[in-house]
């Protein structure tokens, strides 16, 4: 495939250090997926409110993604923008904020994420008013479902789409639901969704039991790695730190050691894109080499690490697997 001006410009001018090992990884992931593999792309952090939709919306859609790991925060955030887009207000001078002006922004009804501030009623409330039903009417049924699932639902009754303030095709979250690729969410319980959830919960309005659990996720995730680790195997794409990526790269040592299934392959290609470091036993910061020492990667499991930020490195490692 001929590669557009994106890819020419960092093929030509990162050549070294950081940028070189943007490169490398890029080609790595587009060779693995050339060879017959598949990836998964871990989301942390707040990519979702950085807009990574915009490139990663079309990695799901021309099949550059199979499986998504990320935070309860990613799987919403998508959403909020979505709906409520012209409600958030940047603060690009965030740094020089006091503790009044961060306490004027919450009177305000804005919750800030670094230099973006997510309008709570507009983002929400929009989303809870409509999900709530979803949740109450499968507790009703007696059905239960993971919480992406849910939010699929949501997605496709099309309940949202009075409040579309974004091109659809720039949420990721509806690139996703449209192709029904599975998504991995270990710790839904740490969002927002997730606290509103524990709320009904707690009011008696829902069971708990109605929203599957972390471990069901896990269970979820090994029979998929089972159905799709042949041949090249399963890469695993790593955006910063923290349990997106944690959760799921446990699956292989799980089945291999707790399970003793010893026909389960490593993952097939491994990058992480953080500045974390390894300072006082960062995982997160951790060089891939360590995963050796897990069971989770293989000596020869391609391996690459771009230790800077990953809203910079991911809409461009995206446009080179995508030719632009």
């Amino acid at each position: 495939m001929s590669k557009g001006p994106i890819s020419q410009f960092i093929q030509h001018h990162y050549r070294h250090f950081n940028a070189a090992a943007l490169v490398d990884a890029a080609k790595g992931y587009e060779a693995h997926l050339q060879a017959g593999g598949k990836m998964m792309v871990t989301l942390a952090g707040a990519m979702s409110t950085a807009e990574l939709g915009v490139s990663f919306a079309e990695m799901i859609r021309q099949g550059k993604v199979d499986i998504i790991s990320c935070t309860g925060a990613n799987l919403e955030e998508d959403l909020m923008n979505l709906v409520a887009h012209s409600h958030y207000k940047r603060i690009p001078g965030y740094r020089d904020l006091t503790p009044q002006d961060e306490w004027n922004l919450l009177e305000g009804g804005l919750n800030r994420v670094t230099d973006t501030c997510i309008p709570e009623e507009e983002a929400f409330r929009r989303l809870q008013k409509h999900i709530v039903e979803l949740w109450k009417g499968a507790d009703a049924r007696g059905e239960r479902y993971f919480p992406h699932e849910f939010m699929f639902q949501m997605i496709k009754s099309g309940v949202l789409e009075q409040y579309y303030e974004i091109d659809p095709k720039d949420s990721w979250m509806i690139a996703a639901a449209e192709k029904n690729i599975p998504i991995v969410v270990g710790g839904w319980e740490d969002s927002t969704m997730g606290n509103i959830f524990a709320s009904y919960v707690i009011k008696g309005e829902v069971k708990a039991t109605t929203m599957k659990s972390g471990i069901e996720y896990m269970v979820t995730l090994s029979d998929w790695y089972r159905k799709n680790s042949g041949g090249k195997g399963v890469g695993f794409f790593q955006l910063g730190g923290g349990i997106a990526g944690d959760f799921p790269i446990c699956v292989v040592p799980m089945m291999y050691q707790d399970l003793e299934w010893h026909d389960v392959p490593f993952w097939g290609y491994f990058c992480q894109v953080s500045d974390s470091t390894t300072s006082y036993g960062s995982y997160s910061g951790a060089v891939p080499n360590e995963k050796i020492t897990w069971g989770k990667l293989g000596i020869d499991t391609p391996k690459f690490v771009v230790e800077s930020d990953a809203t910079i490195v991911a809409p461009l490692i995206f446009a080179y697997v995508l030719g632009w």
